[in-house]
């Protein structure tokens, strides 16, 4: 169930970072995408041919006005708490872990720990650098070594925007200055802000420090009128050799 974990832990989770714009998400989005119908994630469904343990299920509640209340994996769930319209804490298990490398079914934690060297137009991470470990059999021990995710887009909006927007996500996020003020606030939810694509990832190519392509995951995705993503096959391959895919579905609150 690994992949099942999509979006929360890239969302919930670099200080530093080149030309990121100081708008907040919510204009980003606005001005990457255009007037966009809002529409809210039902489920999404995960399916292998090669491995079993690849599939599963995310199912998403709402409350009768419409907030986000509960994703659940059917092994455990993550709950929404709010004071009024206010998000305050989320509660559950924590494995219902949501990031984009966990549906990717990356071996990298890039858009949870990386820093983005470079945005596109639109505003989203074009390439981040982050740190891993490799084990050098000369010393018997892990070094660490400074690695690139470079990441390409569909020309769609990412599907879990306004989703994220009844969990009261984007809220905290649009609340957080990137002009680093003297007001204090939390690494994590800077991380996060960083991190946050507008668009929908198409392409992820993982690089060594020497350059070397070491992980490549390409996702191509059929939408629907509203340009939301229906249904989508995820591919990948390390050191140039094919390695995994599965297929993934989404469906949406009518």
């Amino acid at each position: 169930m690994r992949k099942t974990n999509y979006i929360f832990g890239l969302f919930c989770a670099s200080i530093l970072a080149v030309s990121c714009s100081d708008d907040s998400v919510s204009e980003e989005f606005d001005e990457a995408n255009g007037d966009v119908v809002q529409k809210l994630i039902k489920t999404v469904a995960l399916n292998s041919s090669e491995n079993m343990e690849d599939e599963g299920m995310l199912e998403f509640s709402y409350t009768a006005d419409g907030a986000l209340s509960s994703v659940s994996n059917g092994e455990g769930s993550r709950d929404f708490l709010y004071d009024g319209d206010e998000l305050v804490n989320v509660t559950g298990e924590e494995d219902v872990n949501l990031s984009i490398e966990e549906l990717y079914e990356s071996p990298y934690d890039a858009f949870e720990t990386g820093n983005v060297l470079e945005y596109d137009a639109n505003g989203n991470p074009k390439i981040i650098e982050f740190f891993e470990e490799d084990y050098d059999w000369e010393t018997d021990s892990y070094l660490s070594y400074v690695y690139t995710a470079e990441v390409s887009y569909d020309e769609a909006q990412n599907p879990f925007f306004y989703t994220l927007e009844a969990g009261g996500i984007i809220d905290v996020l649009d609340g957080i200055q990137l002009n680093f003020s003297m007001s204090p606030q939390s690494s994590e939810i800077i991380k996060a802000r960083m991190l946050f694509p507008v668009n929908n990832p198409s392409k992820i190519v993982y690089k060594n420090e020497d350059g070397e392509v070491k992980h490549t995951i390409t996702a191509s995705y059929v939408y629907d009128a509203d340009n939301y993503a229906t249904s989508g096959v995820i591919s990948s391959s390390s050191d140039g050799d094919p390695d995994a895919s599965y297929t993934v579905q989404f469906t949406y609150v009518e």
